[in-house]
């Protein structure tokens, strides 16, 4: 088995990217690959509470990080720079997550066989 981390950086709602990211790590995670997924800078608002998908007219992404369990993709890492300056805490977030800052992220990404952008 390969391990993944799929580092995504893109806002909740900006285009179909953030629902195709989601589609490919489902996907790898469907195939029982180890994945891990990493969210920096504006992507931390794709695990915020209480999103308002319908004023985007998206689908609310929120419901498909919250079956990410069901495929074994437990382990999600949040930037802790990027939480700070979007004014989060991590009790505003959906998932339960680890919050690294920019030294264990560098550490983080030297585990895993593969890290992809997503």
């Amino acid at each position: 088995m390969k391990s993944f981390l799929f580092v995504v950086n893109s806002a909740a709602y900006s285009g179909s990217h953030s629902q195709e990211s989601l589609d490919v790590i489902l996907i790898a995670a469907a195939f029982e690959q180890e994945v891990s997924l990493l969210l920096l800078g504006d992507a931390v608002f794709h695990l915020k509470k209480n999103q308002n998908a319908q004023a985007q007219r998206c689908k609310n992404i929120g419901s498909i990080y919250r079956s990410l369990a069901l495929y074994d993709v437990e382990n999600i890492y949040v930037e802790q720079e990027a939480l700070i300056q979007k004014g989060l805490k991590q009790e505003d977030l959906l998932l339960s997550v680890s919050v690294l800052n920019q030294i264990e992220i560098s550490a983080l990404m030297q585990k895993f066989d593969f890290v992809l952008n997503a």
